[in-house]
């Protein structure tokens, strides 16, 4: 049996009991968001190529300190932060839909960088 976490060490971020199974929650979440998505939504590729390289490291392995190592980004609790706020963004461009041609011309200089002074 591995080592029960106490702590985060982390202010205000508890130890979640079963991080395992809530990563595995979020990232089919995830992965079902984008596929409401066109295949050549640039935010659809490459999400969905972290989460499923994350998602394949959860089914590699059930210990939470391997996860977090080989993930390589943070503890657990803040991987689950990171998939509830991917989430969420995922959410709100299948809304805001990135990926249809803009409604009106850009006014000229509008992307252009460093922006020029008028």
């Amino acid at each position: 049996m591995g080592l029960i976490k106490k702590t985060t060490g982390l202010m205000g971020l508890a130890v979640n009991p079963n991080p395992h199974h809530t990563l595995g929650a979020l990232y089919g979440k995830i992965i079902r968001t984008l596929q409401k998505m066109p295949e050549e939504s640039v935010y659809r590729k490459y999400t969905e190529q972290i989460v499923r390289e994350r998602a394949a490291v959860l089914q590699q392995t059930k210990d939470s300190f391997e996860i977090e190592q080989k993930i390589n980004c943070g503890q657990a609790e803040e991987l689950i932060i990171q998939a509830e706020n991917e989430l969420n963004l995922a959410r709100k461009m299948l809304n805001w839909k990135p990926w249809e041609p803009l409604v009106a011309k850009p006014p000229k200089g509008q992307w252009d960088w460093p922006p020029s002074k008028a």
